[in-house]
């Protein structure tokens, strides 16, 4: 056996340092977790352990192929790399000299990818060919447009500095399925006396021995922060010193805040008044207290706003200045690393696409169609909303589809060419954590399945194909770990601790102390807690609330969580089928509903057919059934994504997963 030492670059804050053992073939035979990352410190998650099924299972896509059948029949022949190429350089020679080159669409997300995977060569190709853009807004744009208004790439409390809080607020988040290490950190601090409050519609894991759980409505998150950022005001706990000192908009925030007394926020968000009061009462009481605001706030039709409010809560208590205290969002590290040396080619005016709107925009643009999807780190057929639209779009016989993946996804059944992806562990990545804070430098340590490539090459070969490539571009993934630390103002410390232990931490130190160590990067080095642009972009201003959808034909409220089994859709296809619809009992009882019965699920976009689970840990008037499942997981093919709308978030253009309002019915 040979031991060898990598990072996880896959979409999680904790960014695991790993050890691989492998055999003399090259096989990997156990993957367990190593001490370079004293976060992650030795323990890896379930999902990860697992991954030489992923590697070697028979869903992996070990060479070129192209469509045979009818689209969606998953028909597809071997083909070698040059003829799949040479048919994509073909079709894009053609599609651009008959409908113009904004005809072509690149459908990606990638956060399960670092620097050298994501927005490098790919992005280089697609801007020399003057593609459409997409706008990468599943997850994250209302969250980053208020954290980057707000604070603008100011860091977070460091995770392993969560023990020194006397106050964990989990908002939106759950850290048991989606950033394990925390949970050790929660329970040493609570070892310590630390209180804990959890925000969220279900009963998680460590909802069950929090002081306090807030089962708020889906959507509500908004009133709620307000309503206790009123009440510290109106008690005489608001930091009133360190809001003139650190902060602007403090007035207009006050004054938006009032529009939400405890009682009017508690009926919205369908929780007790006294609840709320007893959260800002505890929380004004804490010192230090933090809040870890996750992502299950921003996913509806007030994201963003509701996001700038639990962001703003701890200014106006005066909660930073003290190890432990202040906030953790998506901003764990910051480097001065831009993509750009690895681009290699200038933005440019183009049409850009949400891909929230993939359906409307492969059904409904004209001017001109979409003739061409290039999908590569996503699939989006267990992904994206308005399932039915998406679905539509992708059977027309007039749009070339080229699927880029690791596996053989949903999306990848209507591919007319699908190309073999490495994974993580058959690669080089660049990867920079969002909750512990260091940045990796990771070699392969296997060598490709089959006949996989990384993007890095794929893209850089396509250039040269189409005779777009120029003497200068960093190719190789040395190359580009080399043009990307060139670039950078933190160069020297970079490359010493990156090329001799391949792993750096953050600048400016792995655990700062918020306002102590570092501050906002606006102008002023302040806390914009009603940033002018964001207030002009929100429909309603920010901080404006829009209503529930719910109507009287469609009740209940659909949320579609992370689980501990996969990453969005990856390692989906290890989950058995069917996966249940949980409902509360009492939702249950009045539709007439028992455990484990089959029943509909449905709205005016769609509908999914699979077993009821009843279940306590909802709420009334919430349904759950996990994002990121495939087709074979239900009854009829269907998914969440079925009944929930493509409309978008107040900020950011992000999708609104949890504003799905439907019905459920029990199957005969």
């Amino acid at each position: 056996m040979t031991r060898l030492e990598t990072a996880c670059p896959l979409d999680c804050p904790d960014t695991c340092s790993l050890s691989v053992e492998v055999d003399h073939d090259g096989r990997i035979t156990k993957m367990t977790g190593s001490q370079r990352n004293p976060v992650t410190d030795g323990f890896i998650c379930g999902k990860v352990r697992k991954i030489a099924d992923h590697l070697y299972g028979a869903d992996r896509v070990l060479y070129p192929m192209l469509r045979t059948g009818p689209k969606g029949s998953g028909s597809f022949r071997r083909a070698s790399w040059d003829e799949a190429l040479e048919l994509i350089v073909d079709r894009i020679c053609d599609i651009a000299a008959e409908h113009g080159r904004e005809a072509i669409l690149p459908y990606h997300y990638g956060g399960s990818n670092g620097y050298l995977t994501r927005q490098a060569t790919d992005l280089r190709f697609f801007r020399r060919i003057h593609a459409s853009h997409m706008m990468r807004t599943f997850c994250g744009g209302p969250s980053g447009s208020a954290l980057g208004g707000m604070f603008q790439g100011m860091p977070g409390v460091a995770l392993d500095d969560y023990v020194h809080a006397r106050l964990i607020v989990l908002w939106g988040v759950n850290p048991s399925a989606t950033g394990i290490h925390l949970v050790p950190y929660i329970k040493e601090a609570r070892r310590r006396g630390a209180k804990l409050i959890v925000v969220d519609p279900r009963a998680i894991p460590l909802a069950q021995d929090a002081d306090l759980h807030l089962q708020v409505r889906p959507g509500a998150d908004l009133p709620v922060a307000l309503a206790v950022i009123h009440w510290l005001f109106e008690n005489r706990a608001a930091d009133h010193e360190f809001l003139a000192q650190h902060t602007t908009g403090a007035d207009i925030l006050r004054e938006r805040a009032a529009r939400w007394p405890m009682a009017r926020a508690a009926e919205i968000a369908g929780v007790d008044a006294a609840d709320i009061e007893r959260f800002a009462s505890i929380y004004a009481e804490s010192n230090p207290a933090v809040i870890r605001c996750g992502w299950g706030q921003e996913r509806n039709r007030n994201g963003g706003s509701s996001t700038a409010a639990i962001l703003s809560i701890p200014a106006v208590g005066g909660k930073f200045a003290v190890r432990g205290g202040g906030f953790s969002a998506s901003n764990g590290a910051t480097w001065n690393v831009s993509r750009a040396p690895a681009i290699a080619e200038p933005s440019y005016q183009v049409r850009a696409v949400n891909m929230n709107l993939l359906g409307r925009a492969l059904c409904e643009y004209d001017d001109p169609p979409i003739a061409m999807l290039f999908v590569y780190n996503c699939n989006p057929m267990s992904t994206a909303p308005n399932q039915r639209a998406v679905k539509k779009g992708f059977l027309r016989e007039d749009l070339f589809t080229v699927v880029y993946d690791q596996v053989h996804t949903d999306t990848a059944q209507y591919a007319d060419v699908i190309l073999p992806a490495t994974t993580f562990l058959e690669h080089h990545e660049l990867r920079i954590g969002y909750g512990a804070m260091y940045m990796f430098d990771s070699p392969a340590v296997l060598e490709p399945v089959g006949e996989a490539r990384p993007n890095y090459q794929v893209f850089a070969e396509l250039c040269r194909r189409l005779g777009l490539e120029r003497p200068d571009d960093p190719i190789s993934s040395e190359e580009l770990v080399a043009a990307l630390l060139d670039d950078s103002p933190d160069s020297a410390q970079l490359k010493a601790e990156l090329l001799v232990d391949r792993i750096a931490p953050r600048p400016q130190g792995a655990n700062p102390v918020l306002f102590v160590d570092t501050f906002p990067g606006t102008d002023d080095k302040k806390i914009h807690l009603v940033p002018e642009h964001l207030d002009g972009a929100a429909p309603h201003g920010l901080y404006g609330y829009e209503p529930d959808p719910a109507t009287e034909t469609y009740p209940l409220a659909l949320i579609s969580p992370a689980t501990s089994r996969t990453i969005s859709s990856t390692f989906a296809q290890f989950i058995p089928a069917p996966v249940p619809v949980e409902i509360h009992p009492d939702d249950a009882a009045s539709r007439g509903i028992r455990d484990g019965d089959r029943v509909r699920v449905f709205n005016e976009w769609g509908a999914f057919e699979t077993p009821a689970k009843l279940s306590r840990a909802l709420r009334p008037g919430v349904i759950c059934l996990p994002k990121g499942l495939w087709s074979r997981h239900t009854e009829n093919g269907a998914t969440s994504n079925a009944v929930i709308p493509d409309s978008l978030s107040d900020l950011g253009g992000g999708a609104c997963f949890n504003d799905a309002r439907v019905q459920i019915e029990r199957i005969d």
